[in-house]
């Protein structure tokens, strides 16, 4: 019998224009909850959010307002928001967040609730661009330090990589070798910089290592700053490398997708990359 999972990303644009941090960080939440009951009524039994879901891609610059958005993981107020909505919809939630760990050391941070609402466990971003034009993200992020979980959840083992980590294969690895069924990569990603790349690398990821991806991305221009449109097109990718649904440009939207996770095991035992890899050979790759 097929164990079939439906899965949500959603992306999620700009809804408040105030310069005032509790102003936007409230009115995205809100949406965003919005959005996940919708997903929840569409019968999405996991969903996604978009990278730092709770206000503007505020990396554009560098300006101190924005530690603000910071909240302590798992006692914030945010974390206990999506366990209560886990819970009531019995749907598996993975929020991303500006977490504070201790006062001036923040992480970009993804974390994953289960169905019956209980806090699973958190991924910080491991790798931190910065770079023109607008990604200064080590003015707020520090390097991630909890390697790459996979969660155990009612619906399946589910990783986290996050936005420019999708630019590392040697993550995207890790994370099969740990027994991940799927992978969410929630980001922030503007056109003319890497949009060549947005169905390149994560299709490739998905069928490299043969598990289902959930590529998110939000979707609009963001003012003052303007570096861009993000230009949405978030997508769902199965083990074959293959799209499945795929979402706006510029609105918001809910992907919403059926993955097979049997198709896992079905692919793993055509394509052998797992048994014939050779790690005995790769010193390279991690010589620094």
């Amino acid at each position: 019998m097929s164990r079939v999972v439906r899965g949500a990303l959603l992306q999620t644009k700009l809804c408040s224009a105030s310069t005032d941090v509790a102003v936007v960080k409230k009115a995205m939440t809100d949406r965003v909850v919005a959005q996940l009951e919708e997903a929840a009524a569409k019968g999405a039994q996991i969903a996604c959010t978009q990278e730092l879901f709770a206000g503007p891609y505020f990396c554009a610059e560098q300006n101190m307002k924005w530690y603000q958005m910071v909240e302590r993981i798992p006692d914030g107020p945010t974390t206990k928001l999506m366990q209560d909505i886990a819970k009531k919809h019995k749907m598996v939630v993975v929020a991303s967040m500006y977490e504070e760990d201790i006062t001036g050391v923040y992480y970009n941070t993804s974390i994953v609730i289960d169905a019956d609402g209980s806090y699973l466990g958190k991924m910080r971003k491991i790798h931190i661009p910065h770079c023109e034009p607008g990604f200064w993200e080590k003015f707020y992020f520090r390097p991630g330090n909890l390697g790459y979980p996979v969660f155990d959840t009612r619906v399946g083992k589910v990783g986290v990589y996050i936005c420019y980590d999708r630019h590392f294969p040697e993550g995207w690895r890790c994370f099969g070798l740990n027994g991940a069924e799927i992978v969410f990569n929630p980001s922030a990603t503007v056109a003319g910089l890497s949009e060549y790349l947005w169905k390149l690398e994560q299709t490739a990821a998905a069928a490299n290592n043969i598990y289902f991806v959930g590529a998110i991305n939000r979707p609009g221009s963001e003012a003052p700053w303007n570096i861009g449109e993000f230009y949405g097109t978030s997508y769902f990718a199965n083990p074959r490398g293959q799209i499945l649904n795929e979402g706006k440009r510029t609105e918001d939207d809910i992907v919403i997708s059926d993955m097979d996770f049997d198709m896992i095991r079905e692919v793993r035992n055509v394509w052998q990359f797992y048994r014939d890899r050779r790690p005995e050979t790769y010193d390279r790759i991690v010589a620094p």
